[in-house]
């Protein structure tokens, strides 16, 4: 089994899960997909991907509220799943056609509020041609990720087709993440992640259609500041 984000959080970076699957397929190899991050921000088939396996969230870029989500099984392959409450579906007297659905859609008293609210948030996409507002987020995320690259000097992680609302950019490996993001807090406001990745320190920037330049320019200008006294340490 293989198991891969389609976006990775920490990087921001798409990932070739297409090719990944075809190869997997080819050997026997099931494959499992994370993609908390995609669906809303990319063009999302999963008929055509072809994963055996795929979750994701609807809240982050779909704009739906928190708690709607889906998980996607390939038939072949979703006798190998059982749910995680046993409930009213698991043993039914009268057991729908497809039992994969009848375990999994039933399980106990729940709160279905966000799941329905889904095709209302596809249908706001749709309705204010999102595809433009994406792009022009991309367009966000690539000036600030130059712009602050341009700041500390250094390479940025990643080219503009690795990613597409939101990309992690490098800082200066004597960033202390964790003052730098209390002083961007407390100081300024600013709310966003810094994260430690392998031997690399990074902030990840995210950009939707309700962010603009000001948000961007509000952080650049805090970083300068901030650069003055030493990378985010007081």
């Amino acid at each position: 089994m293989i198991f891969l984000s389609h976006i990775t959080s920490p990087t921001a970076l798409i990932f070739p899960v297409e090719a990944v699957i075809k190869r997997a397929r080819q050997a026997g190899i099931l494959t499992v997909v994370d993609g908390a991050h995609a669906p809303g921000q990319i063009p999302l088939q999963l008929d055509k991907l072809g994963a055996n396996f795929y979750g994701g969230n609807l809240h982050k870029w779909l704009c739906a509220p928190k708690g709607a989500g889906f998980l996607f099984a390939r038939p072949e392959v979703q006798h190998l799943l059982k749910p995680l409450v046993v409930s009213w579906g698991y043993e039914a007297e009268i057991p729908g056609a497809l039992k994969f659905i009848y375990q999994f859609e039933w399980t106990g008293t729940r709160d279905i509020a966000s799941f329905l609210s889904v095709p209302a948030a596809i249908e706001f996409q749709q309705e204010h041609d999102w595809e433009k507002v994406r792009q022009a987020c991309h367009e966000l995320v690539k000036e600030a990720q130059e712009q602050i690259c341009a700041l500390f000097e250094l390479t940025p992680l990643s080219n503009e087709s690795w990613y597409r609302q939101f990309c992690s950019v490098p800082l200066p490996l004597m960033t202390d993440c964790d003052a730098l993001k209390t002083r961007l807090y407390d100081e300024y406001q600013i709310e966003i992640p810094l994260v430690r990745w392998n031997d690399h320190k990074l902030i990840r920037i995210s950009i939707q259609g309700y962010n603009n330049n000001r948000d961007v320019n509000k952080l650049l200008k805090a970083l300068k500041k901030i650069n003055k006294n030493g990378n985010g340490n007081k």
